[in-house]
């Protein structure tokens, strides 16, 4: 398989599961702090992993001993990174942290064309301006919110830009520790560190509440989501230009939009929902042709 499809489906992988992942956590957060969740999903991720590997590449568990400094500050800004976006959610709503968090991605495709000096063209210059067009297209909504009240420059949105850019920063690192670790190596760090730090932070009583079934296996596939995601995201930052996973990442809430409109129809009310309006259409169809024209296509081998 060409390296860049296999870059841009790995990337395609972790925009689908942060799509589901908003809506999943919507949903914990009536059972479960957002701290409690954090810790979770960090755990569970990095026990799944480490089992794994003990068993099939113990090799890869050498990396304990003297993990690289830049790994473990990839480590801590995600850990920020989680913190700062249920935070942001927690003091100023989802949907204006929903605006505010597209600023990492963006930052990572200028970071992309800046640092990584990789290839930019006209087309891809207005692919990004179109798919940008979109998202003002589709927030516009939130976006009249956020400039008519004041009160929500608050800090719910100091949380969110810390988030977006720590996410930014663990990005670069990543895609810099990629070329000389295996991808799921470094996430032994990137997820241990963090479950310890938010050890402190979490209710563990919340864990003997009587809960339905399927609550326990939602709190499962967060953490499940933790571990695919970011498995996915490391290993496309390996086989692809950092702007071009950048652009598939902030499809994301279109994914998001996509299932909210279908739990509507089907008159799923897991929690409140307002019909989006006939401009977030206009504004997804933006994002969709933006995304494809800044991705570009692999060019064919020649034999």
């Amino acid at each position: 398989m060409n390296p860049q499809v296999r870059g841009l489906m790995y990337a395609s992988t972790t925009a689908i599961l942060w799509g589901f992942l908003a809506i999943a956590l919507k949903v914990a957060l009536k059972y479960f702090d957002a701290y409690t969740i954090v810790w979770f999903r960090f755990t569970l991720a990095f026990v799944v992993l480490t089992g794994y590997y003990s068993i099939k590449q113990p090799s890869y568990l050498a990396i304990f001993k003297k993990p690289p400094c830049l790994l473990l500050l990839a480590a801590f800004l995600l850990g920020i990174n989680y913190l700062g976006f249920m935070q942001g959610i927690s003091y100023a709503g989802p949907g204006v942290t929903q605006v505010i968090i597209q600023v990492g991605p963006i930052t990572l495709g200028l970071v992309g064309f800046l640092f990584f000096k990789e290839k930019a063209n006209w087309l891809r210059g207005l692919g990004f301006a179109i798919a940008g067009l979109g998202f003002v297209f589709f927030y516009f909504q939130h976006l009249k919110e956020f400039v008519a009240q004041e009160h929500i420059l608050n800090t719910g949105v100091l949380w969110t830009l810390t988030a977006a850019w720590t996410w930014t920063g663990y990005a670069v690192i990543t895609k810099m520790l990629v070329k000389h670790y295996p991808a799921q190596q470094l996430n032994l760090i990137i997820y241990g560190l963090p479950a310890l730090l938010f050890i402190p932070l979490a209710d563990f009583s919340l864990f003997t509440q009587v809960y339905p079934w399927w609550v326990w296996l939602l709190l499962l596939f967060l953490g499940l989501n933790t571990l695919v995601a970011y498995g996915s995201l490391s290993a496309a930052l390996k086989y692809t230009e950092a702007n071009k996973v950048s652009i598939i990442i902030t499809l994301n809430p279109i994914i998001t939009f996509i299932a909210l409109e279908t739990m509507l129809y089907m008159d799923i009310k897991w929690f409140e929902m307002t019909p989006f309006p006939p401009l977030a259409y206009a504004g997804a169809a933006f994002v969709i042709i933006g995304a494809v024209l800044a991705i570009g296509f692999p060019k064919r081998q020649r034999n």
